[in-house]
């Protein structure tokens, strides 16, 4: 699991929380604005727990270079793992190369730094299967480590459908790829059904935090309830 704070009224407390809450709970990442990147990485140094953080966010619509230069600064502060939205607007019109800039620069400094790109595809905002599918592939075939559902930002975020189609694409993939179902999910039953998903498609035990993650900011309580 992710933990993400990622509210327009992310504060300091906000994220100490959060990072005690990961520490606690050995989670796999947090996943906070690039401003809080120096402090969760002060907070977390040591545990193990990834640092996470975002860019061309949420919208997708970013210029090449501003995402290079945040990208840039948030790993100099800490970041180990790099969100980066895919420019879907652009790639449902057809403008492949703008979508290829973002992607081959933050792949190029996430190399560079030794860190994971993963890549938000915005599921819920691409018209129909086929497109999900060829964005899932075009973010795998420009480096991505992990294909994400989406921002939580839009009335649709993860869904099922998409996960299935994006883990068929992983499944013929030349190399390991991961996969982060993000955005409402927030129950036990929720969590039960993304990892069968990911036993039909890639085999039983594929889902380890190396490959699988489950972006939420409510689910863990909803699991901690269970136990």
């Amino acid at each position: 699991m992710d933990l993400t704070a990622l509210g327009e009224d992310c504060t300091i407390a906000t994220v100490e929380e959060l990072c005690d809450r990961a520490r606690t709970y050995r989670t796999a990442a947090v996943c906070v604005w690039p401003d809080f990147v120096i402090q969760a990485d002060a907070a977390l140094g040591g545990s193990g727990t990834a640092i996470a953080t975002v860019v061309n966010f949420p919208t997708g619509d970013e210029r090449p270079y501003n995402v290079g230069v945040l990208t840039d600064h948030a790993l100099v502060d800490g970041a180990t793992e790099i969100d980066v939205v895919l420019p879907y607007r652009a790639f449902i019109a057809g403008d492949l190369r703008s979508a290829e800039q973002v992607l081959s620069i933050v792949r190029r400094l996430t190399s560079r730094a030794g860190a994971q790109m993963k890549v938000i595809l915005e599921t819920g905002e691409l018209p129909d299967s086929v497109t999900i599918g060829a964005a899932a592939k075009f973010a795998i075939d420009h480096g991505a480590d992990f294909i994400k559902t989406s921002t939580g930002k839009t009335p649709i975020s993860a869904t099922p459908a998409a996960a299935e189609i994006m883990l068929t694409e992983i499944a013929q993939a030349d190399r390991e790829v991961g996969i982060k179902p993000s955005g409402g999910i927030a129950t036990f039953e929720d969590a039960a059904l993304y990892i069968s998903l990911a036993d039909q498609v890639m085999g039983p035990e594929w889902a380890t935090p190396a490959r699988m993650r489950l972006g939420a900011s409510r689910l863990l309580d909803a699991l901690l309830a269970h136990l």
